[in-house]
């Protein structure tokens, strides 16, 4: 020891005789002080510290005074290493007994210890790698491991902090940091908090609070993860709980302080360090704050100052929410009371803050007990605020405040009694409540607003229930949605309408959901297509096997008869068709549904005979034959053949006990038709498992049945199907089964020719005839009655030839033809055709059922015969056009488009004449058409070329709100992706089509061309006609791509307008007009503008549905193609506008309008333009206020004549001063009427001027002179009184 304390006094002596030495106290003293002090401090022996004293002494050194400089340069510049071991040498010098801690203690010397402690991990972070390096370079060859240097382990036992004290080296090797160094330090400093109170040093204090609070957050990279990390998070929370003792000064200060230290880490990111900081907070000051009122205080704003720390970034704000609750969840209950006003209060602040305490309202409710209960407001108050964030302004905040809605509609959902008061606060059933919210918000100009608000539906259908019913309105909001062009909005709208039919089982929703999801099954999304099919075997097929197989009670089982009712919907059939076709490849289909609709149908008949009716007049669940025929295809033998021969009996008797006469048929028989046809589908489909005998005799009876020419239409390609179906798999070949359906076909053939000519040689007669028994006798009524006997076998004989035909379309047609020719030719007024042997009689008059019947069968008959199709699709195409019976019209668009799949190139001319039948006026062949239409563009037989795609726009804004919906389909989801430059390249040619204008051809249309021009064309300048033509031009642009936008601004610009400033366009016409007052509209429409990333952080952080592809590429295109766009823009404007002016055109307020709009949005490009041209600036500012000012002042004249009341004006504050101007104004005038007795103010030259003295010399020019003074006074008061008005 001796030694070493002579060692220590020399070098001290050294220091102090050289005061500007900046060197520290060497590594190999402070190894020999450490153990000196740790011997003292172990043994309780302070006899080795005196004799250094003394020997200091000796030298007329003090102790505390001599170590004070050395070990604060020794911490300030040694290594890691060395500067710990000089923290370490100061601290257990201040825990020394009998030490001068006073004198020794110094706030310079502290924060170059706390300096050490945060230099150490920086250091260890950015000096190892280097160390390495170095290593790696000087001794390749020495035995040492790669990247590695020598390790020093400094763990609690101090007695070997220093392998190499005795070496005399002065600074560290480089060698790896090992933060076990670091325990003694933190270790020492904790028991020297017990010794030093800090109140008076608050610069130390708040400097060692930030230092312990970062320790956490700086270690994650050296020992994070590790058992040590643990142990330094437990030291810094030891050291943090010290300080915060009243002996370091004012416990609410110092708990702030800890609080704003600890709140970066809480906040920034997930890590072991917020952890640490999170759990300190919550679990160390949340129970010192029961016993402190200043750390109370303190824990009380805590979360105040974290919702106003918290970052904009949706992921970090999520976790500050996180932490916001957890310190709230530690707070008192009254506290907590006290913060959810707070978060109340936020909710009418700014954009983030409405955005962040939208989120803390919900965990808030979710997290504290008791929300709703009696005792306290306070979470009902939440509610409400959260509602009124609904409706925000911001659509991220509107989004996020729906979203959490629903997730607190179905957290409260599961307590009957929250359930009964959210129902209250939300205004279930009741005007101006939720559902009237709804309402607006699905139909929200925002796709994550959407969403949301139909997944609040979803989650509002328990409350719903308790309500009184669902909202019909909603019901149909979701079907429209069902068909958005965004897929995540389809499907939110698919699990929204189907979580409602899960729990309402009532007409409306089941008719919503069967119209609006089946038909999904034709989505381009896959996912959309699988969900769909998903959802109709639960929803549908699963429901109606659990009430087959419990069908006590028929009339009750879960709803399934009215499912079934609306399956068989002409307008849900064919979607339910492919889905049962799909799941039965698929295999998903399972016997059980089968056996339960054959239940169905069973217990419905024997309840019908229950009650004693008449069998005759029984029918079947509609629907279930239907459905029992579509799944039947593939559960061969799940369909009982004895069932399907009973029933099939029954239906005969029906039918052979029924008159079919066309004017008296009865509803049943369609009814009994319909089930027949479905029976014969499903025998045919299970045919191959039935008997021998049995299938001989159904050929045998369908045979019959289809001779007597008795059915109704709609059985007979039952019967022909089934026939042939029997024929084919009961034969022993193929060719066997040939020749056994073209014997019959033959047989059946030469039967209805029979019959047909028969109709017609009788009718002949009747009209050639001189005389016709009157109507009213005995004779002429049998007459009557054998006639139209005749011509319902007629009809069906002819509908029976289309069907064979269809079977067999070798046969032979030589004597049928000529009888169809002169059925359909027989309404033509063709001189010529008089002439001709023949039939002489318009059966589109006499028998307009024959008429129709005879234009199918030819139809069907070309489809077989390329020859005879050219001979007859020009007539066709004329009786399309001109007949005025609206189902023939639909029947040959159909023939026309199976046409134009068989002959794609003979069809393709008549295209143009097809698409008239979009403005027919009948809705059933529009719908036709335009459904044919887009089925044939989607398979490539019909391009998107000529006036197709422009005569298809005007089915955007149809009458009918079905052909609305399948448009908006259309142009949004199929030629979005099919033809994305569709839009594009036609945009300008529609604005002078839908305006019946043909200045951009050049040339005058001829009168047939006109007729379809105006037919295809929305014109007139009234509001509904712009309203309407607007509508087509912002869903045109919708469909565009950014880059595309600034290409149609400059299409627009430089063809409409510049052709306008040309001369080309003739501004006196009024169509033209109307193309250049659409063609301003445009280019000032919000649509055309390019989407931009200047939205506010809490939308854009919430909208992450809005970021599509188009966004992505608005953001690569430059401001220079903007800047070049502008600069090309406003001279025409310019030029235009003189024009407009010259001619005193009321377009000039169109085209002002347009301007002002396009300064407003390009005003950068539009400033660097006018630098260059100060003139032409001052003259467009000088128009457009001119022109403001015009405009404010009129509206304000408008407002003061109809007695608006100024507040109520929500205008500019040019059109609110203009008001009080105008007011003004008027007062004064009515002032003046009455201070002159109701006469008005006389003019200026009528009133008495005083006579003025003048000399002789220049009496007259003074004479000139006044009056022209007062002339111009004159002119001046006219500038903004009467006048103007």
């Amino acid at each position: 020891m001796e030694a070493a304390i002579h060692q220590i006094a020399t070098e001290l002596e050294d220091h102090h005789n050289n005061p500007n030495s900046q060197l520290p106290i060497t590594q190999s003293t402070l190894s020999a002080l450490q153990t000196l002090l740790d011997y003292t401090i172990n043994k309780d022996d302070p006899i080795e510290i005196e004799n250094l004293s003394d020997e200091l002494s000796d030298k007329n050194l003090s102790l505390s005074t001599a170590l004070l400089h050395p070990l604060t340069a020794a911490m300030d510049s040694g290594g890691p290493h060395h500067s710990l071991l000089a923290s370490k040498v100061y601290l257990s010098l201040l825990l020394t007994k009998n030490f001068p801690v006073i004198s020794l203690f110094n706030p310079v010397a502290f924060h170059s210890l706390l300096r050490t402690i945060r230099r150490s991990f920086k250091t260890s972070q950015s000096g190892a790698p280097n160390s390495n390096s170095g290593q790696k370079k000087k001794g390749k060859g020495k035995g040492k491991g790669k990247g590695k240097g020598k390790r020093v382990s400094f763990g609690d036992n101090d007695d070997n902090d220093d392998d190499d004290g005795g070496n005399g080296r002065e600074f560290d090797e480089p060698r790896e940091f090992d933060v076990r160094v670091l325990f003694p330090v933190l270790e020492r400093l904790h028991l020297v908090l017990n010794l030093i109170h800090l109140d008076r040093f608050p610069d130390c204090l708040k400097g060692l609070v930030q230092t312990i609070t970062a320790i956490p957050t700086i270690a994650l990279e050296s020992c994070g993860g590790s058992p040590n990390f643990s142990k330094l998070c437990h030291l810094c929370g030891e050291i943090l709980s010290e300080l915060l003792k009243s002996e370091h000064g004012d416990k609410g200060v110092t708990s702030a302080e800890v609080l704003k230290s600890l709140s970066s880490s809480i906040i920034v990111s997930k890590s072991q360090a917020r952890t640490f900081s999170l759990s300190y907070v919550v679990n160390k000051m949340g129970v010192m704050a029961k016993e402190s009122d200043e750390i109370r205080k303190s824990m009380v704003n805590f979360p105040k100052y974290l919702i106003r720390k918290a970052p904009e970034r949706a992921e970090l704000r999520a976790l500050a929410v996180e932490s916001i609750l957890e310190v709230v969840g530690s707070l008192e209950y009254e506290d907590q009371i006290e913060f959810s006003d707070y978060v109340v209060k936020m909710t009418h602040g700014k954009p983030q803050l409405r955005l962040l305490a939208v989120d803390l309202i919900l965990n808030l409710i979710m997290s504290l007990d008791n929300p709703l209960g009696h005792e306290s407001s306070w979470g009902i108050k939440c509610l409400k605020a959260l509602l009124e964030r609904c409706s925000d302004s911001t659509a991220g905040i509107r989004a996020r405040a729906i979203t959490n809605l629903a997730q607190l509609v179905g957290f409260l959902s599961g307590n009957n009694e929250n359930k009964t008061e959210l129902m209250k606060i939300m205004g279930c059933g009741e005007d101006g409540g939720i559902n009237d919210l709804l309402r607006k918000r699905c139909v929200d100009e925002k796709a994550a607003v959407r969403k949301s608000a139909l997944v609040l539906i979803s989650k509002l259908t328990a409350l719903q229930s308790q309500g009184g019913g669902f909202d019909e309105m909603l019901l149909k909001i979701m079907g429209v949605a069902c068909s958005d062009q965004l897929v995540s909005i389809r499907k939110a709208a698919i699990s929204a309408l189907s979580e409602t039919f899960r729990k309402f089982g009532d007409e409306n929703v089941t008719k919503e959901w069967l119209h609006s999801v089946p038909h999904l099954i034709t989505d381009n999304e896959t996912s959309i297509q699988e969900e769909c099919e998903n959802l109709f075997l639960e929803l549908v097929l699963d429901r109606i096997s659990r009430a087959g197989s419990n069908v006590d009670d028929l009339s009750l089982s879960d709803g399934v008869l009215g499912l079934l009712k609306e399956i068989c919907n002409g307008e849900v059939s064919p979607w339910v068709k492919k889905i049962c076709t799909n799941l039965g490849k698929k295999k998903k289909l399972k016997p059980k549904i089968a056996a339960s609709l054959q239940n169905i149908i069973k217990k419905s008949e024997s309840m019908w005979l229950a009650d004693s009716k008449p069998i005759e007049k029984w029918l079947a669940p509609p629907g279930a034959w239907f459905l029992l025929s579509e799944v039947s295809g593939f559960l061969l033998k799940a369909v009982d053949w004895e069932f399907l021969y009973h029933h099939w009996q029954l239906l005969d008797k029906q039918e052979s006990s029924s008159t079919l006469l066309e004017e008296d048929i009865e509803s049943n028989s369609v009814d009994w038709a319909g089930d027949r046809v479905f029976l014969l589908q499903t025998i045919s489909n299970v045919s191959v498992e039935l008997p021998t005998k049995a299938a001989a005799d159904l050929a045998h009876n369908l045979l019959k049945r289809i001779e007597d020419f008795s059915m109704h239409t709609m059985e007979v390609d039952a019967h022909v199907k089934a026939l042939r179906t029997l024929c084919k798999r009961k034969a022993k070949d193929q060719q066997e089964a040939d020749n056994l359906v073209m014997k019959w076909v033959h047989q059946l053939l030469s039967e209805a020719s029979t019959t047909l000519q028969k109709y017609v040689t009788k009718d002949s007669e009747m009209n050639n005839s001189l005389f016709t028994p009157p109507s009213g006798t005995r004779k002429g009524n049998r007459s009557s009655r054998k006639m139209s006997k005749l011509l319902v076998q007629a009809s069906t004989a002819v509908y029976t030839i289309g069907s064979l035909v269809i079977v067999c379309p070798s046969a032979d047609l030589t004597t049928i033809i000529p009888i169809l020719h002169d059925i359909i030719t027989s309404g033509i007024s063709d001189p010529k055709q008089k002439k001709l042997p023949g039939v002489s009689v318009s059966f589109k008059q006499t028998a307009p059922s024959l008429y129709i019947q005879a234009w199918v069968a030819m139809g069907r008959i070309c489809l077989a015969d390329d020859k005879l199709a050219k001979r007859y699709i020009p007539l066709f195409v004329q009786e399309m056009e001109k007949s005025d019976i609206a189902s023939l019209r639909n029947n040959i668009v159909v023939m026309m488009t199976d046409f134009c799949v068989r002959y794609t190139a003979l069809v393709d001319c008549y295209i143009p004449n097809i698409t008239k039948c979009l403005r027919d006026p009948c809705e059933l062949v529009r719908r036709q058409t335009f459904t044919l239409l887009c089925r044939l563009l989607q398979r490539d037989y019909v391009k998107w070329r000529g006036v197709l795609f422009l005569r298809f726009l005007l089915s955007l804004v149809d009458e009918s709100e079905k052909i609305r919906q399948l448009a908006d389909f259309l142009f949004g989801n199929i030629l979005k992706v099919k033809a994305p430059l569709l839009a594009y390249n036609s945009f300008v040619e529609a604005i002078f089509v839908l305006n019946d204008c043909n200045a951009h051809t050049g040339q005058s249309n001829p009168l047939s061309s006109q007729r379809e021009s105006r037919l295809f064309s929305i014109r007139g300048n009234d509001e509904r006609s712009r309203s309407q033509r607007m509508h087509i031009y912002v869903s045109l642009l919708k469909q565009m791509a950014p880059e595309h936008l600034l290409a149609t601004f400059a299409k627009v610009c430089a063809e409409i307008l510049a052709s306008a400033s040309d001369g080309l366009l003739k501004i006196e016409d009024v169509t033209s007009q109307s193309v250049l007052q659409d063609a301003f509209r445009v280019l000032s429409c919000k649509e055309i503008k390019i989407p931009t990333n200047k939205a506010s952080s809490a939308e854009s952080s919430e909208m992450e549905e809005d970021v599509t592809e188009n966004s992505i590429k608005g953001r690569v295109i430059t401001q220079a193609v903007k800047k070049s766009l502008i600069q090309n823009t406003i001279p025409i404007f310019i030029e235009l506008k003189r024009l407009l002016e010259s001619k005193n055109s009321p377009l000039t307020g169109s085209l002002m309008d347009c301007l002002r709009i396009l300064l407003k949005d390009y005003k950068n490009e539009i400033e660097e333009m006018l630098v260059a041209d100060k003139q032409l600036q001052k003259e467009l500012v000088y128009d457009m206020q001119k022109y403001e000012s015009q405009k404010a002042r009129s509206t304000a004249a408008e407002a003061v004549d109809k007695g608006v009341n100024v507040n109520s004006v929500h205008t500019s504050s040019k059109v609110s001063s203009a008001v009080a101007g105008v007011m003004a104004e008027a007062t004064a005038k009515s002032v003046l009427r009455d201070v002159n007795q109701g006469a008005g103010t006389p003019s200026l030259s009528a009133m008495h001027a005083p006579k003025l003295k003048s000399s002789t010399a220049g009496a007259a020019r003074q004479n000139t002179r006044s009056s022209a003074v007062l002339e111009s006074v004159r002119r001046r008061q006219s500038f903004d009184l009467d006048d103007e008005s």
